[in-house]
């Protein structure tokens, strides 16, 4: 899985990239990336390991357009999936319970 998950977080981190880089439409897109990350949060629950993260990446992002349209219904630049839904899994990838110092922590690696 440390494969799909550094694929994923390649795309995410890009997405991060856009977003910040993003011109007049950043509110917007702000916007709509934070409807993603609640919306993540509440799919994903309670803790969860990056790994389940990017396995509902992997499963489809679909519906994060249907959120995107509400929360910025009179901007389809804010629509965006490759630049709000990345960003949205890149910013909740950070509340992963094995994710620290901006890196996937394995639960057999040791630090010496």
């Amino acid at each position: 899985m440390i494969d799909g998950i550094d694929a994923a977080r390649f795309q995410w981190d890009d997405g991060e990239r856009r977003l910040a880089a993003a011109p007049d439409t950043g509110q917007s897109l702000q916007r709509v990336t934070e409807r993603l990350v609640r919306e993540l949060r509440r799919r994903l629950g309670g803790p969860f390991l990056a790994s389940e993260l990017v396995t509902l990446y992997e499963s489809g992002t679909d519906w994060c357009f249907q959120f995107a349209v509400d929360a910025a219904p009179s901007n389809p630049e804010a629509w965006d999936g490759a630049t709000v839904t990345d960003a949205a899994f890149g910013r909740y990838l950070r509340e992963a319970s094995d994710y620290a110092g901006g890196r996937i922590v394995h639960p057999f690696e040791r630090e010496d």
